[in-house]
């Protein structure tokens, strides 16, 4: 079956899923979704935990979570996807089921997530794959892009900055201050980030006021389960005083856009008062071709509208990888008169 007919498979069992729809569908033509399974590999002497589900013959998509969770936040997308395409979600060093090195001995940064994330791909020995990046999925992700731009396929981006557009002046002082300042005040105020009150209250249920039942409580439960010690969350507050290197990294990140122009989808929930709709838009400076979708969700728009999401991404992937497909074969042909002649 080629990679188009595949899509619109999945597509259809995620239009079957949603519960508005009355779709009734034989079973031959439907393209189930694949088993997911749960893996570890050592990588820089630790060992990285990841979720892979499909076919690794059908093109790569490398989903990187962000901040306070793991591979888990993919749970619901990973089925809608692995249909028709190879699904890799590695939980970071020092989050879910990866190792968790003490944050006495390792300083926790961005580079070394990516670092982790890019030796879990390699040693996978998956060379080419499409990057969803989300929250801390940006910084981790265009790391890895910058050090390997020739595997990137394809860009999806869900309420991930790489622009200061996205941030407002309070967040964007926020993660200055928290690198800055090192004070035992500061220190603590960035501890009250990773308790129990504001992961649930603060990062899930902030921006679904009114429909608090459209997130699974596992979301948040999962998370805590590996927030449970102040080492595990020290880890995430190095994290903070690290982060405010990748906004001093945008442009660097832009420039990357703007000169290779990667196919980009944007799916970005519009409720976020964290990462805000402009940094959606922002995008098209510099990728003016990217497929932009604001969704009626927040920041966790992949908690609340997975189908939706998967639809976005169908679509998208589809016309990229029939379009690269067409590329080759035309290539192909162009190779083949050449010998002929």
């Amino acid at each position: 079956m080629k990679l188009s007919a595949r899509v619109l498979c999945s597509l259809t069992i995620a239009l079957a899923m949603c519960s508005s729809c009355s779709v009734v569908l034989a079973d031959q033509q439907l393209q189930w979704p694949a088993k997911t399974y749960y893996r570890y590999l050592e990588v820089e002497g630790n060992r990285i935990f990841y979720r892979e589900a499909g076919d690794r013959r059908n093109p790569t998509i490398v989903l990187l979570h962000g901040f306070p969770s793991s591979s888990h936040t993919y749970r619901e997308l990973i089925p809608l996807l692995s249909g028709s395409f190879h699904i890799i979600a590695p939980d970071y060093l020092g989050s879910g089921y990866s190792d968790h090195p003490s944050p006495e001995h390792t300083r926790y940064t961005f580079d070394l997530l990516a670092k982790h994330v890019l030796g879990l791909l390699r040693t996978l020995k998956i060379n080419k794959y499409a990057i969803y990046i989300q929250d801390f999925g940006a910084p981790v992700g265009y790391r890895v892009m910058l050090q390997s731009p020739d595997s990137l396929q394809a860009l999806i981006v869900q309420n991930a900055n790489a622009y200061l557009d996205g941030l407002t002046d309070a967040r964007r002082e926020f993660f200055k201050a928290a690198h800055q300042d090192r004070s035992p005040k500061q220190v603590a105020l960035l501890f009250e980030f990773v308790s129990r009150e504001a992961i649930i209250n603060r990062q899930y249920l902030r921006d679904v006021k009114g429909k608090e039942d459209i997130v699974s409580p596992d979301s948040w439960t999962h998370d805590l389960a590996f927030l449970a010690t102040e080492a595990d969350k020290r880890i995430q507050v190095q994290l903070f005083q690290d982060y405010y290197n990748n906004l001093l990294a945008y442009p660097k990140w832009q420039v990357f856009l703007r000169e290779r122009r990667p196919p980009t989808l944007i799916v970005w929930g519009k409720n976020d008062p964290a990462f805000v709709a402009a940094g959606a838009t922002a995008y098209l400076r510099d990728v003016p071709g990217a497929e932009l979708h604001l969704l009626d969700a927040g920041h966790f728009a992949v908690e609340e509208k997975p189908i939706e999401v998967a639809q976005h991404v169908l679509r998208f992937l589809s016309k990229v990888f029939a379009s690269s497909e067409g590329g080759a074969r035309q290539q192909h042909a162009t190779d083949g008169a050449t010998r002929r002649r």
